[in-house]
């Protein structure tokens, strides 16, 4: 896949900053930033980016996890959480919305790629399984 499209769902500037900037010169193309739940199911509809990258806290009336399930549900596109929340209670709604990946903040390049690339592939895979 030639510069796989990602949109950002992160209520922090700077840290969505750091974010895209991060993802830029790994090679990949950030087809948005957001910072609530409510736009990131509207960017995903509008953009159809290959994945979405979703940090569980956001500002607005629906969370992280909320607007994966939507964007899983409907619009079947892969849901890496990129976060800095891992309690029990959260990551067991997390799962229930089948991410295909979960990163802690602070976090490396090196894990954000691996997560990206395992994402895109494994999506890669279910979608030509289904076919």
């Amino acid at each position: 896949m030639e510069n796989p499209k990602i949109l950002v769902v992160e209520d922090e500037n700077s840290v969505a900053l750091d974010i895209k900037n991060r993802l830029t010169k790994l090679g990949y193309s950030v087809t948005d930033v957001t910072s609530t739940g409510e736009d990131a199911i509207k960017k995903a509809e509008e953009n159809k980016p290959d994945l979405v990258l979703v940090d569980i806290i956001l500002k607005g009336e629906i969370d992280g996890i909320e607007a994966a399930r939507h964007i899983h549900d409907n619009l079947d596109i892969p849901i890496v959480y990129l976060t800095a929340y891992a309690d029990d209670d959260l990551i067991e709604r997390a799962k229930h919305t089948k991410p295909y990946g979960y990163i802690l903040k602070p976090f490396q390049n090196k894990d954000l790629r691996s997560n990206i690339e395992i994402a895109l592939y494994n999506n890669n895979v279910a979608q030509n399984c289904n076919d």
